[in-house]
């Protein structure tokens, strides 16, 4: 069962929607969503093991440019129903 982990990221105002868009085609994103709060995206990553997190954040996620910060909660298969 896949590991799952909500990343909220602070992006750049001027860059939201051109780091939405590359979110949306990223491997290993799930889904993504533009909100409203400290926080501008939340990405959902979904990928086979704990140890798939750091690569799909920091090799997809955080060399988008605009992307300012992220901070990451994980969630586990046992813990999701």
């Amino acid at each position: 069962m896949a590991v799952k982990a909500f990343v909220l990221i602070v992006v750049d105002p001027a860059k939201t929607l051109d780091v939405f868009h590359a979110l949306r085609g990223a491997e290993g994103i799930a889904e993504v969503y533009q909100v409203m709060g400290p926080y501008d995206i939340i990405a959902v990553v979904e990928v086979p093991n704990l140890t798939d997190v750091p690569a799909v954040i920091s090799k997809r996620i955080r060399t988008i440019e605009g992307v300012e910060s992220t901070t990451t909660c994980v969630t586990f298969p046992e813990s999701n129903g």
